[in-house]
């Protein structure tokens, strides 16, 4: 990843009201220029292998979505010569310890949890940021 600006990110999360937030926390911050919005991880799969859609940055999940859950569409993802590159961030509002030891053994850069208050959502995009510039450093 060769800069930090204009970045296009793609989200799925089920939840409306949350993708509502954190759509427009990304579309607030500068460095991103693009966010896609997905509604489950069987979408996130079909964006990813479209080949009309063009390959995002960064990838943001949450975990507990219908028909195809983050973790399951991640474990395809990361196992993906063409994607598995792309930098994978999970957030969910669930802190159970097994779901973040299934992620970092897939090797996704960080699990968030989820805020409660939209000014903490501003973090989000602030949190993958730091964790992208420290890797690419």
């Amino acid at each position: 990843m060769p800069h930090l600006y204009n970045l296009h990110i793609i989200i799925a999360e089920d939840d409306t009201d949350d993708a509502d937030v954190i759509c427009e926390t990304f579309s607030n911050n500068p460095n991103f220029g693009k966010v896609s919005l997905v509604a489950n991880g069987e979408e996130l799969l079909s964006y990813l292998k479209d080949s009309s859609n063009i390959t995002p940055d960064v990838i943001l999940t949450d975990i507990n979505m219908p028909i195809v859950d983050g973790i399951e569409a991640l474990q395809q993802i990361l196992n993906t010569n063409d994607l598995k590159t792309i930098p994978c961030f999970v957030y969910s509002t669930s802190i159970n310890p097994s779901y973040k030891e299934k992620c970092d053994l897939l090797g996704v850069k960080a699990y968030l949890i989820k805020p409660y208050s939209f000014e903490a959502f501003e973090e989000i995009p602030k949190s993958i940021l730091a964790i992208i510039e420290q890797q690419y450093a």
